[in-house]
Order: structure tokens, then C-alpha cells, then sequence
């Protein structure tokens, strides 16, 4: 019996074809030349003054013309994109638009200023199907080393992380591997062993070992054509937030309950309106059945939920809280932006923001705020006036602030050139404050 075994076995590994060096090498060859070094210049503002800083991530080209994949937290707030090709050579990038509520983001390589026509592309492969085991390569710049490679194997492929934090992912779950991926491997390719790309790295874990988290690559596709077509992804909003019934089911001890309970409905919302309530179980969407037993079944929810038609009237099935069935219909509105616009007063001393429907939620404010004070700097006119930051910016003077357009108006045309002494009306949270910013004809 022993002779026949290795009689049998000798064969096999003949025939088994590449090994797995011959695969990473092979792989690798199909991938390196599309990976993109990325250096934006970024323009943010902090503690009230406006800051430039030089980063690094990665990217890769995914068409002979240069469209590059990263990170939205990469190219955010990038006023001026710098990449390094496979070939050394360094070519500008600009930014054709950003996905915060995915962290994904598409640039475009300017190949004509570089006597270019076309460049090396990595191949798009299929999410769907991943297997907890397989083995994947993780390319980038780790740390600002760029063309880094490392190996590992996929530990999980449906990682849920709950809207907190950086890890915020409403609409996909997250490829968890052991392959390397440190500040710097943003944006890069998460590679299978025939060179396609499968995910795009995003997270790691501080201070946690081998534990980095990658974007499935079917998500990105749908970010992708939206991006390319629109400059933005356009997504449906009902104003309903979402939890599993897991604990329902078993409070109620109906173990084969389905559908999706309502968690919260926000004040004035198209769900609040049309009177669908907190506690209610949904379980059909515009006539397509809906159910999350387990959180991990919750980004499908929100995603069927985002690609409702906007402006048109859809239909909800639902079982209240005494599980009687109801229908309710509503007319989904366009999703509010992830963050708002953000300026900086220089005469002032400050910096503000635009109050998106995320802020305002998070924050718990009335939809009548519109601007927020972000910063203040220090020993400036504002914070010798007593403005403080997270506070809520409602007046100035008897003025009321509409938007942070009408702010922005305003203050360039008047409030910094008038030379006068301005009445700030604040609001943290529910206490008023007033504060008296000297112009230069009082000082």
C-alpha cells in the first residue's frame, strides 16, 4: 500500500502545474505596472487656520487612457495630485470625483502633458465568490515605500463595521486579510494569484496584528461608472435607519420572523411622513422582499434602499409593532452630502462649516442650522470674543444664516472690509451666547 501511494503521488506533482512562487510572480507581473504612487498637496484648516500638508498613498490605473482607483480620504481636500508610474515618471493627476460614503475616489492621469497616449492598466476580477483562505497579494507604498508587495490569505470575507469612526461602510462589507497593509497602502490593489484586482486596501487595525480590511472591487465598479458619468454617485434617501432582527426575534419568540427592523426615523424625513415609526419590521421595498437576521445582511438593506429612483413613489411593506402588516408609500429624496464645505475667516480668526444632513444628525441640530465653527485660532478675534468651536453660528447681528453661501457673501463683502464691531448669535446646544467680534475702527 505504500509503494501504490507514491506511485500515485509522483504524478500528481508533475502535472500540478505552477507552484505558488511561479503564481505570486506571475501575478505581481500583471499588476506591478499599473500601480500608482500618490503625493496630494492637501488644504485643510485646523485650529481656525488654513494648513497645507503633502501626503502619500496609492492608487492604479485601471485604463489604457489613465483613470486611477484610490481612496477618497487620499484625494480629499487635494488641491494639487502628483503621481509616480511604474516607469519613475511623475505625472499630474486631477481629481474627477469622490465617494466618502464608500472611501473611494477617481483621479485622471493628465498623459498628454507627458507625451503619453496611453498607460499599463490592472484588470478588474469579481468579489463575489472570495473564499476564506485564498491567497492574495496586497501592493502599495506602506509607509511611503513605493511597489511594495506583501502576501497573506483572505480571514474573512464579510467583515460588518458598524457607521463609526473611520470604518464607516454603510453600503458593503469588508475583505479582511492577513496580508500586510500599514499608513500608505491606501488605495492600493488587493491582488488574487491571476492578477486581477479583488479589493482596494483602506484599513488596518492599530496596534492589531494582521488584521488590514479592503473594499470589495464589485463595489468600486458601480463608484467607478458613477464617478466617470456624473462626478458624484447619486443615492436615495428615506431618512430610516436600519438594525437587524436577530434580538426581535427572539424577544418575540418567533424564530422565523423576516424583514428589517426600523431602528430610527428622522424628523421630517419621507419615512417619518409617510408614517412609518421606529420598532416596525419592513419587509419589502418597492416589491422586492428585504430581510437581515444579522448585521452582516444590513449593507443590502441600504444599498437597495440608495438606488431607489429619486423624486418617484415607491411603496414599503412593514409589520407594525404588533405585527400587523401595513403599506405605506413615499417618494425617496436625493442623499445630503457626506461633508459640507468648510471656509476660513482670516479677519476673524476662524473657520466654519457647512452643516450637512450627516453633521446635523450627529450632532443632534435643528434643520434650521447651517453653519458650524470648526476652529478658532488662537489669540485671534474670535477667541477674544469668546467663539468657541462646535459651536452653532445664527445670527450675525440681526441676520439670520441661511446658508454658508449667503455666510460667505456676506462676510467678504461686508463683515471683513466694513471696519465695524459684528454681533455673533452662537448656539451650543441649547444655550444661546453672545460674542462681540471688534472690527479695526473700534480697536
Amino acid at each position: 500500500m505504500r509503494k501504490l501511494f507514491v506511485l500515485v503521488l509522483v504524478p500528481l506533482l508533475i502535472f500540478a502545474g505552477d507552484n505558488l512562487e511561479d503564481q505570486i510572480r506571475k501575478a505581481r507581473q500583471k499588476v506591478f505596472p499599473a500601480l500608482v504612487h500618490i503625493q496630494p498637496i492637501k488644504e485643510f484648516v485646523d485650529s481656525g487656520e488654513p494648513q497645507k500638508v503633502q501626503v502619500t498613498g496609492s492608487g492604479f490605473i485601471f485604463s489604457e487612457d489613465g483613470y486611477v482607483l484610490t481612496n477618497n480620504h487620499v484625494a480629499e481636500k487635494a488641491r494639487f495630485v502628483m503621481c509616480t508610474l511604474s516607469s519613475k515618471k511623475e505625472v499630474e493627476a486631477e481629481v474627477i470625483g469622490l465617494d466618502p460614503w464608500t472611501d473611494l475616489a477617481v483621479l485622471k492621469l493628465k498623459l498628454g502633458k507627458n507625451g503619453l497616449k496611453k498607460v499599463p492598466f490592472a484588470r478588474l476580477g469579481n468579489s463575489d465568490g472570495l473564499q476564506v483562505g485564498q491567497v492574495v497579494l496586497a501592493l502599495g507604498s506602506p509607509l511611503g515605500l513605493a511597489r511594495s508587495l506583501t502576501l497573506g490569505v483572505i480571514s474573512s470575507v464579510d467583515r460588518y463595521f458598524d457607521q463609526s469612526g473611520s470604518m464607516t461602510s454603510p453600503y458593503n462589507l469588508w475583505i479582511q486579510t492577513d496580508a500586510a497593509i500599514n499608513p500608505g497602502n491606501s488605495g492600493g490593489p488587493l491582488v488574487n494569484l491571476k492578477g486581477e484586482v479583488i479589493g482596494i486596501n483602506a484599513r488596518a487595525i492599530t496596534f492589531g496584528e494582521n488584521l488590514g480590511f479592503a473594499i470589495p472591487i464589485n463595489t468600486a465598479k458601480f463608484v467607478i461608472k458613477q464617478l466617470m458619468e456624473k462626478g458624484e454617485v447619486e443615492r436615495a434617501w428615506i431618512g430610516a435607519e436600519w438594525q437587524e432582527i436577530k434580538g426581535l426575534r427572539a424577544y418575540l419568540n418567533k424564530p422565523d420572523l423576516q424583514g428589517v427592523l426600523l431602528r430610527e426615523v428622522e424628523k421630517n424625513s419621507p419615512a417619518e411622513k409617510a408614517g412609518l415609526k421606529a420598532g416596525f419590521v419592513v419587509t419589502e421595498i418597492n416589491g422586492k422582499k428585504v430581510a437581515a437576521v444579522y448585521q452582516e445582511e444590513l449593507p443590502k438593506v441600504r444599498l437597495l434602499v440608495s438606488t431607489l429612483p429619486v423624486g418617484k413613489q415607491i411603496t414599503l411593506k412593514y409589520l407594525d409593532q404588533h405585527l400587523r402588516p401595513g403599506q405605506v408609500s413615499l417618494v425617496p429624496k436625493k442623499q445630503g452630502k457626506f461633508s459640507g464645505n468648510e471656509y476660513y475667516c482670516k479677519e476673524w480668526g476662524m473657520s466654519v462649516k457647512e452643516i450637512t444632513p450627516r453633521i446635523r444628525k450627529n450632532f443632534r441640530l435643528s434643520e434650521a442650522d447651517r453653519v458650524l465653527i470648526t476652529g478658532v485660532q488662537l489669540g485671534g478675534p474670535a477667541q477674544e470674543a469668546g467663539v468657541f468651536r462646535a459651536a452653532v453660528l445664527t445670527k450675525i447681528d440681526d441676520q439670520p444664516i441661511k446658508s454658508i453661501d449667503q455666510f460667505i457673501t456676506n462676510y467678504e463683502n461686508q463683515y471683513s472690509k466694513d471696519g465695524k464691531d459684528h454681533l455673533l448669535w452662537l448656539k451650543i446646544g441649547d444655550v444661546n451666547r453672545f460674542a462681540l467680534i471688534k472690527g479695526k475702527d473700534s480697536q
